[in-house]
């Protein structure tokens, strides 16, 4: 059996983090499955899912990071093709993933206890997210 939910989510901007692990333990809870794999997908070219401890420290030291690989005020051709700004969003959205699989055994998430899972803002400007979360299982 597949169910599919959606979760829409505002954000503030690149480096911006939300803990999405409620809803999709929501989401688990009400399929009526008792296992399987939960998908949690972000719609759009410039924002990730991910799983870590979500703690600002954390959050902050993710975005240092991504500004350390794909600096903000960058050189890169998308900013010249479509005149904006966020080739830096792109470039990270890419490296993080719009995605991740979480398995689910007794109706419950098998996430480790400082592991949640969370949505990366890696666009340059306030947005509203569509979190697609799917549930297969039994």
């Amino acid at each position: 059996m597949v169910a599919t939910h959606t979760h829409a989510v505002s954000t503030t901007g690149q480096g911006d983090a939300h803990d999405l692990t409620r809803a999709v333990a929501k989401a688990v809870a009400s399929s009526g499955l008792a296992a399987g794999v939960a998908t949690v997908f972000v719609v759009g070219s410039t924002a990730g899912v991910t799983t870590i401890e979500f703690e600002p420290g954390v959050v902050a030291d993710v975005d240092r990071a991504l500004e350390q690989v794909a600096p903000r005020d960058g050189d890169y051709r998308h900013h010249l093709r479509w005149g904006d700004d966020n080739g830096s969003s792109h470039v990270r959205a890419a490296l993080v993933g719009p995605s991740v699989s979480i398995p689910f055994a007794g109706s419950r998430l098998m996430l480790g206890t400082w592991q949640q899972v969370v949505l990366l803002e890696l666009d340059t400007r306030p947005r509203t997210r569509d979190v697609v979360i799917q549930i297969v299982g039994e």
